[in-house]
């Protein structure tokens, strides 16, 4: 070996040789999620620039060949497989340096683990710490010999400080060459195929009329880049082979995914606490690194495991038939689940504890990744796929379709009723099931298919397709759907006041007007879609007029208006007359609270110049809501004598009677009222949901505690600027409303 700057490297390796490393080196980076980082806190080590490192390629090769062969059935990979080592860095460890607990990235496609080589040198501590699946080894350099370490890339690995001298080691990605479970399937043994045969049919008896899953967990974690049947690392190749075995001869397929698993354990504190060294963090490998990752998550050593409270598991990366790998979401049962090593003698990648608050708490949770052979009959090989990805499933149906194969398509299509409403709701699918839903031309089909999506999933693109299912299916059909689109309290289950519904109900006029190129049924759509809006938007101000604050009440009836005004858009575009007269009739009531729904509403729609006020019926609203301001404003001032206040409508006891006798009453402001705990609480309360401009405190001394009840000036005040602020909206009014 000659490095450029120092000479040939003798063996072993002199402090002195060592020294001059150093001086061409470079603090060794280390990749965060999207960041390289340099931090000695973390990785403390030099590194040698590639570019100055020559080796004798010849007899470096006759060294390492024997010793790749003898790694390669050490970690248990098949003898139709090899290994081949790729030179990533020189790292050279000084005294005191180290390297924190870490996972490697894999840096290419067939990278499966790492080869450390340790040159020979009088160094001591540097000690190599390779732990998986609970268990730990631990690797110290020779002072004579090359010292050859290999691990899998999922191994978590750190370095302990050099005590003295020089540690100097070379890294390898290692990369298999062959398929690992190919190779694996020469050697299985067929009286375990059988056995396993016998679990899989015993497992999938019972499921007859639904579809079913079984969900063997492998030992080594795996990125979705990492992640193929001819790359599964150590016993999990050959597991894998018998199992892709098994399920052949029970009738079943098997496909690879990826899992995230959560554990919640509840905890208690050692009797004895510790700190941990300063390279005894945790740190997760972002896969496209190329220098080795950390995600700094916390271990749970400090805390002692009681007992399981839940623990929960999600695929959430599915493997093709053409080996690509498809994002999914789908939680699986524990009675689908198995594995040879159990999720709690594994590593957690990240762990949170939450201490101890009263009733809860002292909690400590684990998520865990682990990768999968999920296995499932071959009968239930549509439904099975299409749980964990519904867009792949329509995609299919829609092949069929194209295909001419009505009958497959309406089958298949069956198998999805027993689960389609959970595992479709959150994709974004519409388009897709309103196509399909069509091409069925069942009803029952299509209407299974389209029950699990919300209404706000629909976009002007889709009122083609809306149409024409209306035609096909008819009105009452059509009904049915866009009522169970909406649900029952849409406006409190999807809350207005997030931003998908209300850009939703913003592109009303939009939808309103492509679906008004449709036939008849498109008109029918639409007019279904707005009423629906309006429907529950009516709900809701309604309840909101019945709401004892006031200042929440108007707010939140103001805050209806920007929507309001899309469905009165919505209404012109489609040409309904009874809903715009049925909207125009809620915002011109003789009630002060809708006043500020009804400004909300004209200020709305003046950003929307393609309607006008005539054909939206909001001229009728101007003019109502003006007349009404007018008229307030055109009450006396109140005189400042006049300390009378009106107790809203509500409770009718004899304490809110002797209330109200005394908010009304011109002169008197103050009152002192000898009231026991539960009756002073009932006066507090309405005092405060009226939001009236009354002080009212307790004075405890004496028996009952006296409440005392005083006017404030805020009854004077809050007059005025409400005054003022009616002459500001009819100033606006008066300017951009001429036409009132």
């Amino acid at each position: 070996m000659d490095v450029q700057g120092v000479g040939p490297i003798v063996f072993p390796v002199t402090a002195g040789q060592a020294k001059q490393l150093c001086l061409i080196g470079r603090p060794a980076r280390f990749g965060k999620g999207e960041q390289t980082l340099t931090d000695a806190g973390v990785r403390d080590t030099w590194e040698i620039p590639k570019s100055r490192i020559g080796i004798d390629k010849r007899r470096w090769d006759e060294t390492l060949r024997p010793v790749l062969q003898g790694l390669r059935d050490d970690l248990g990979l098949p003898r139709g497989c090899e290994l081949a080592a790729e030179f990533h860095s020189m790292l050279v460890y000084a005294p005191g340096q180290f390297f924190a607990a870490h996972q490697d990235s894999e840096k290419a496609d067939a990278m499966i683990g790492t080869l450390v080589v340790t040159l020979p040198s009088a160094s001591k501590g540097g000690v190599l710490s390779v732990e998986h699946a609970g268990r730990a080894e631990t690797y110290r350099a020779s002072k004579e010999l090359l010292t050859f370490v290999a691990f899998y890339a999922d191994c978590r690995h750190h370095v302990e400080p050099v005590t003295s001298g020089y540690r100097v080691v070379l890294t390898y990605n290692l990369l298999v060459r062959g398929d690992t479970v190919a190779s694996a399937a020469g050697s299985v043994d067929p009286g375990l195929v059988t056995k396993v045969t016998d679990c899989l049919v015993e497992h999938f008896a019972g499921s007859a009329d639904e579809p079913g899953r079984l969900v063997y967990f492998l030992d080594h974690e795996y990125t979705q880049r990492a992640l193929g049947w001819d790359r599964l690392k150590g016993d999990d190749a050959g597991r894998a082979a018998v199992v892709r075995a098994a399920a052949q001869a029970a009738g079943c397929e098997a496909t690879l995914a990826l899992a995230e698993v959560q554990e919640t354990w509840s905890t208690s504190e050692p009797e004895q606490s510790w700190s941990r060294g300063r390279y005894g963090g945790r740190y997760w490998a972002d896969e496209d690194e190329e220098e080795d990752d950390f995600d700094g998550g916390t271990e749970s050593g400090e805390y002692e495991l009681e007992e399981l409270i839940e623990s929960s598991m999600t695929l959430d990366c599915w493997l093709e038939e053409s080996g690509e790998a498809v994002p999914t979401s789908l939680r699986v049962s524990d009675k689908e689940v198995c594995a040879t090593t159990p999720t709690g003698d594994l590593s957690p990648h990240s762990s949170s504890h939450e201490g101890y608050m009263g009733n809860y708490g002292n909690t400590l949770d684990r998520w865990y990744r682990r990768a999968a052979i999920v296995v499932w009959p071959r009968r239930w090989a549509f439904a099975v796929r299409a749980q964990a990805s519904p867009g792949w499933a329509l995609d299919r149906l829609a092949d069929l379709l194209r295909a001419g194969d009505v009958p497959g398509a309406r089958e298949s299509a069956a198998t999805l009723a027993s689960f389609w409403r959970v595992a479709a709701g959150g994709e974004l699918v519409v388009g897709k099931a309103l196509a399909v839903g069509w091409e069925l031309d069942e009803p029952g089909l299509a209407a299974m298919l389209l029950a699990p999506f919300r209404v706000e999933a629909l976009a002007p693109a889709d009122a083609p397709a809306l149409a024409r299912l209306a035609a096909r299916y008819g009105e009452s059909w059509t009904r049915e759907r866009v009522e169970g689109w909406f649900g029952r309290d849409w406006i409190t289950r999807s809350s207005i006041f997030n931003r998908e519904v209300p850009n939703w109900i913003a592109s009303l006029p939009a939808m309103g007007a492509a679906l008004q190129e449709a036939p008849e049924t498109g008109l029918l759509v639409g007019r279904l879609l707005v009423a629906g809006v309006w429907s529950e938007l009516h709900g809701w101000a309604t309840g909101l007029l019945r709401y004892e604050a006031p200042g929440y009440r108007r707010q939140h009836l103001a805050e209806l208006g920007p929507y309001i005004a899309g469905v009165l858009a919505g209404a012109a575009n489609l040409d309904d007359a009874d809903l715009r007269d049925a909207v125009v009739g809620f915002l011109s009531q003789d009630e002060d609270d809708v006043i500020p729904c009804a400004l909300s509403t004209l200020r709305a729609a003046r950003t929307d110049s393609a309607v006008s006020p005539r054909t939206t019926g909001l001229d009728t609203v101007a003019a109502h809501t003006a007349r009404r301001i007018e008229q307030r404003l055109a009450l006396p001032v109140r005189a400042a004598a006049d300390w009378s206040i009106r107790l809203p409508k509500g409770c009718d006891c004899e304490l809110c009677t002797t209330l109200g006798a005394f908010l009304v009453d011109p002169a008197r402001r103050a009152f002192e009222w000898p009231l026991a705990e539960k009756r002073r609480s009932h006066i507090h309360s309405r005092i405060d949901r009226a939001e009236l401009p009354v002080d009212h405190k307790t004075r405890r001394t004496g028996r009952p505690y006296t409440l005392v009840l005083h006017k404030t000036d805020a009854l004077f005040t809050g007059e005025q600027e409400a005054r003022r602020r009616d002459q500001d909206d009819l100033d606006w009014l008066t300017r951009t409303q001429p036409d009132r």
